[in-house]
């Protein structure tokens, strides 16, 4: 164990204070080639015919299928703190995004 911890790399991430305050998105649209995901993070208003992407990130296959696995952990560890989050298709089962970017689908 005192190996393990010794072989542990430590990693200083820094955090700019415009960077803290993060971006809202209430829309996610995720697309993959063989050797990457996108993710595009989307703020959709109300009444407002044009949403906008707010950011976009591309990571490799592994690293999606980490942030998959840390996510779950995360929603896990919500939902035993404050209760099932529910899911917007239990309230509106036939809601689909009137959106299309082109490309391999996805969702989320």
């Amino acid at each position: 164990m005192k190996e393990d911890k010794e072989n542990e790399q430590q990693i200083n991430v820094e955090l700019s204070e415009e960077m803290a305050e993060g971006v809202y998105s209430n829309l996610a649209m995720i697309a993959h080639s063989n050797s990457e995901f996108i993710l595009d993070f989307i703020r959709l208003m109300p009444g407002v015919p044009r949403a906008k992407v707010k950011a976009r990130i591309i990571v490799t296959p592994e690293h999606a299928k980490r942030l998959v696995a840390a996510l779950k952990d995360n929603i896990d560890k919500y939902e035993d703190q404050y209760g099932p989050i529910p899911s917007s298709q239990d309230n509106e089962p036939n809601f689909n995004f009137p959106i299309s970017f082109g490309g391999p689908g996805g969702e989320a």
